[in-house]
């Protein structure tokens, strides 16, 4: 890692990948490897910066995290799950799973369940409860990293500025044993159980939580470091605490990659990071805690509209945004930045081919996932999708560039309703697909870049390794081994894969790729691409 500068170094590569479920194979309890006593560390503290790209940790922007990379272990080939957006990568964190094996498939998602005509917001706390009583209980498929930790005999502490922290620990009653009982979540003010967030305003000068976010979001970002660190831990730091911060994503999205206010909120959050090492210290356990810092996806600037739900209304698609009064055939577009899932109603298989014909003719389009295997498509099993039941029929990734913004930070991306010069994620490129995880603590390798990929899904199979925890059933991700001050043995196998598909349509030939990469059973995505050209 490069040092002081007067702005972001661009990283040199932004490829590599991975991640195949392999049933019956805890990953995570790395089944077929050498067992290992639990780790040395006492605490495990979790912070997100969210949207964090990793080419921002420098010591004039962060430097109390480009601390703890340079000292520590820096992931330098870290990917988000896709869709790159916050709720998927927030239960990726939680669970260790793909999109696929936790039913969370995006920020928004269309479930006629929980409402017959519009998309649902996945972490509010309606669908949490709605979702939980349809599915009896298994609204997110899997067990929690939390839950997990609590089912073990320890209580843990969650609290973000955003809500997608309910979905960490979303249990409304916590009485059955001391561990769960004691355990507390906290999002964007709302703290369950209710009665545990009453002195929060307290130790923050009889303030309540900001709910109106700024840019950048320094004053809830505060609140709830403040809520957690001079709240929660005064009564003892637990075995397992994360905080989610908002910014850089909130300042990113109206200002951009790389603009002056988004400077500003990392430093923000930086500045948070610092408090959350400064609180450790004070209450003796910083000797004894792995840190983990991580961001939920990379981030991207907006340079041009997609118009999706235009080019299908001019091939005389009925193409809504949302569904007052559905018929066969309907098509509902959820548009989630730099990609969106498109539902056809009944499923009515002409119309899902006619979409896609259209969608691989549009200058704006990217990589195209279907159920029916179309032709020029890849099905939505190569990126965990679920082929059958709950689920889009149209996965799309909007069409991203590698130019520089006005900022001089790299990656472009196309993207319907937004604005240019604002940010957006999302999408399968490389600026999307690459995000920030660094580790440090008495568990942690020091001074040590890890050059093998990794992801979201690794943290949750690693935290419980480290704790001698074991999950309850088979996670996607990996234990981070070869980043562990314990392990000596040589690094794990990188085995790439690009994916191509192509179609001709009249005078257009549409081509696709999808690159990953996979490491011990776990598969990252890379990069997803595509163009159109005549012939």
């Amino acid at each position: 890692m490069n040092g002081i500068c007067s702005r972001p170094l661009w990283p040199k590569s932004l490829r590599i990948l991975r991640t195949v479920w392999k049933c019956g194979l805890a990953v995570a309890c790395a089944g077929s490897l050498p067992v290992r006593a639990a780790g040395k560390a006492e605490h495990v503290v979790v912070v997100v910066f969210d949207g964090m790209r990793p080419d921002f940790i420098t010591p004039q922007f962060a430097p109390n995290l480009y601390a703890l990379a340079t000292n520590g272990v820096f992931f330098k080939h870290h990917h988000p799950a896709y869709i790159s957006t916050t709720i998927v990568n927030g239960t990726a964190l939680a669970t260790g799973t793909h999109p696929g094996h936790s039913g969370i498939l995006a920020n928004s998602d269309y479930r006629e369940e929980l409402n017959s005509q519009s998309p649902v917001a996945s972490e509010v706390l309606d669908t949490l409860r709605r979702g939980d009583m349809v599915s009896k209980g298994e609204y997110v498929a899997v067990d929690t990293l939390a839950e997990l930790i609590q089912d073990a005999g320890f209580h843990t502490y969650i609290a973000g500025t955003k809500s997608v922290t309910l979905i960490h620990d979303r249990s409304p009653r916590k009485t059955d044993t001391a561990a769960h009982s004691n355990s507390v979540t906290l999002g964007r003010g709302l703290t369950l159980p209710r009665a545990t967030g009453e002195g929060f305003n307290k130790v923050n000068d009889d303030k309540p939580f900001p709910d109106t976010f700024t840019t950048p979001n320094v004053a809830s970002d505060a609140w709830t470091t403040k809520a957690l660190t001079k709240g929660l831990w005064k009564k003892g730091v637990p075995k397992y605490s994360l905080l989610w911060l908002s910014d850089p994503d909130i300042t990113q999205h109206a200002k951009s990659v790389g603009a002056p206010e988004a400077l500003a909120a990392i430093e923000s959050s930086d500045k948070h990071l610092g408090e959350v090492i400064k609180s450790l210290k004070e209450y003796g356990v910083y000797d004894s805690t792995d840190i983990f810092v991580v961001s939920d996806h990379g981030f991207s600037s907006i340079v041009r509209g997609a118009e999706i739900t235009e080019s299908l209304r001019k091939a005389k698609l009925n193409v809504f945004t949302k569904l007052e009064n559905s018929e066969p055939g309907d098509v509902l577009v959820v548009n989630l930045g730099g990609s969106s899932m498109i539902y056809v109603v009944d499923r009515d298989e002409a119309v899902v081919r006619r979409t896609v014909e259209v969608l691989q003719q549009c200058d704006f389009s990217g990589t195209l996932f279907t159920r029916l295997g179309i032709e020029g498509t890849f099905p939505m099993s190569a990126i965990h999708y679920p082929m059958t039941g709950h689920g889009p029929d149209i996965v799309i990734s909007m069409r991203w560039y590698p130019e520089r913004n006005g900022f001089g930070a790299p990656g472009l991306i196309a993207t319907p309703g937004g604005t240019n010069g604002t940010g957006t994620h999302g999408s399968l490129s490389p600026f999307d697909m690459h995000n920030t995880l660094v580790g440090s603590g008495p568990d942690l390798k020091r001074g040590f870049v890890d050059t093998v990929p990794s992801g979201n899904i690794d943290l949750a199979p690693t935290i419980l390794h480290l704790l001698d925890i074991k999950p309850k059933q088979a996670m996607d991700g990996r234990v981070l081994r070869e980043a562990l001050a314990a392990e000596t043995g040589p690094s794990p196998e990188v085995k790439e894969r690009r994916q191509e598909a192509t179609r001709t349509i009249g005078l257009m030939q549409w081509s696709q790729y999808l690159q990953t990469g996979e490491v011990d059973g776990a598969v990252y995505f890379d990069e997803g691409g595509a163009s159109a050209v005549q012939k």
